[in-house]
């Protein structure tokens, strides 16, 4: 099958590229294992049914959701055959092509969603060298939450489930504003960025209260920076678990909250 992409960026520099971003400056380092646990999570639930589509959030702004979600795209795209599109749902502070290291601006998800004469190869980009599609969210709207509550949203990503084996959305934080909570009904899985020294403990119970568990992959601790069995890491340190056999996770939920409870009190 060929790629639906049909604009291909031209070589970036590695300095126009957020050094953060492991999974594509430095897949051989540390840093980038650690998003490998995130992407090897995702392929055993994507074979174990048809789960395509994973949205990336946190309790606030500024959490590092972003980086999050750009270095696990980044580390699915490293199968050569894969085909993989990072979607910028954040569309009242998308990221994605500041940190990417895209210049200019272009037609994009907004654009997509308000003009339905769009489809999905005619704002969608490829990230050369790095085997990556990307959606940018490039402008904010009027009435950001009606956009993204719009039918055609879903239509996108649809469209994205039938044209891409993997589909990472970077969706806007949890407790601000309410959307993710139209995003959330959309996507297969989601997992929740948490900053250690930064997210407060309130937060992400708050946030908790939201998600749900059904649909929970795991949690992102980010930013920890105590040493792992004799490395040192600054970067991404995630927290998974799986469903039980039965598809109740309450226990196993319980369990990974208290843990993450005691390192956001310990790192706030």
């Amino acid at each position: 099958m060929s790629s639906p992409v049909d604009k291909v960026l031209p070589r970036r520099r590695p300095k126009e590229v957020d050094e953060r971003l492991v999974s594509l400056l430095a897949p051989s380092s540390f840093g980038a294992e650690q998003y490998r646990v995130l992407r090897h999570l995702i392929e055993q639930t994507h074979g174990a049914a048809d789960f395509k589509v994973v949205a990336v959030t946190s309790p606030a702004a500024a959490d590092g959701k972003t980086t999050t979600a750009i270095n696990l795209a980044g580390s699915l795209a490293q199968t050569p055959d894969a085909r993989v599109l990072l979607v910028d749902a954040d569309v009242r502070r998308g990221a994605v092509r500041n940190q990417i290291g895209l210049g200019g601006t272009g037609a994009g998800l907004v654009d997509a969603i308000l003009d339905a004469r769009l489809d999905l190869a005619e704002v969608v980009c490829h990230l050369s060298p790095f085997n990556l599609a990307v959606l940018t969210a490039d402008r904010c709207p009027s009435a950001p939450y009606e956009v993204l509550k719009s039918p055609r949203l879903g239509e996108l990503l649809a469209e994205a489930r039938r044209q891409y084996d993997y589909v990472v959305v970077d969706t806007p934080p949890l407790l601000p504003v309410p959307d993710f909570r139209v995003i959330a009904n959309l996507v297969d899985g989601f997992l929740m960025d948490v900053a250690a020294h930064k997210t407060a403990g309130r937060l992400v119970e708050g946030a908790l209260d939201i998600m749900d568990p059904a649909k929970t992959l795991g949690l992102v601790f980010n930013g920890d920076d105590r040493p792992l069995s004799g490395y040192s890491s600054s970067y991404s340190r995630p927290y998974a678990w799986e469903q039980s056999r039965d598809g109740n996770p309450a226990g196993r939920w319980r369990s990974t909250v208290r843990k993450l409870g005691d390192l956001v009190r310990r790192f706030s």
